[in-house]
């Protein structure tokens, strides 16, 4: 049977709660809080923000047995720490990260509507480099989602120390029968290069485990420029 993933985005701790807990009466096999607000109040720190975050999960994880995942914005002062407190207030997994779609305006009609962009591979950089860092460093799963086109995206965010990847742009491009072309190209360049599972490639290439793990922490400018070749 498939595992059913409930995805949940509340405004109100009790309502947080009170879905949270319908949602596993419903039969939910997992659950997937979408945290992420536009913060317009110039009194509100980032501190008292963060916080309002991690009592979302704690009040969530009181609530609800079902393992818990959180989708991300990358936007914190320091993600790594705030990866390491919402793990150690109930997430068991998370989701980087949320792309959000940014509102743009209608010059004739003047008016400030919303735009849709399907994403490209470009954007798994940004989750590639923060699944690298904080594998096997907290207690949670690490889902990588944005970006992910083709078997080698996938097979990229595997080595980085993802424990899945999620897919939608390239779904909605192209179809369903994408998750099956996918496949086979992961399946074909692991057998060219004499992978016998994902588990043994799995977090190789990791800020861990990779030979030079100061190239996740870098800006690397410089070295991006002088290695570039104009297309």
């Amino acid at each position: 049977m498939i595992p059913i993933i409930a995805s949940l985005n509340g405004s109100t701790l009790s309502g947080w709660t009170s879905f949270a807990k319908q949602i596993q009466q419903a039969g939910a096999d997992a659950l997937e809080l979408n945290l992420y607000t536009v913060p317009t109040d110039m009194k509100l720190s980032g501190a008292e923000l963060e916080h309002q975050y991690i009592e979302i999960v704690r009040a969530v994880r009181a609530e609800v047995t079902i393992p818990l995942a959180l989708k991300l914005s990358p936007f914190f002062s320091n993600f790594a720490n705030m990866a390491k407190r919402f793990a150690e207030n109930g997430a068991n997994g998370l989701v980087l990260f949320n792309r959000f779609y940014q509102p743009d305006i209608e010059l004739e009609s003047l008016e400030v509507v919303p735009n849709v962009f399907y994403s490209t591979p470009m954007a798994m950089r940004l989750p590639m480099r923060w699944i690298a860092i904080l594998y096997d460093r907290i207690g949670a799963s690490l889902a990588a989602t944005s970006g992910i086109h083709r078997g080698i995206d996938t097979l990229k965010m595997l080595m980085d120390g993802a424990d899945v990847t999620m897919l939608c742009s390239v779904l909605m491009r192209h179809g369903i029968d994408r998750i099956r072309v996918i496949e086979e190209e992961m399946v074909s360049w692991m057998r060219e290069h004499d992978y016998e599972s994902v588990e043994q490639l799995r977090g190789s290439l990791s800020h861990k485990s990779c030979p030079d793990p100061s190239a996740f922490e870098r800006a690397q400018y410089m070295r991006a420029v002088g290695i570039h070749k104009p297309a």
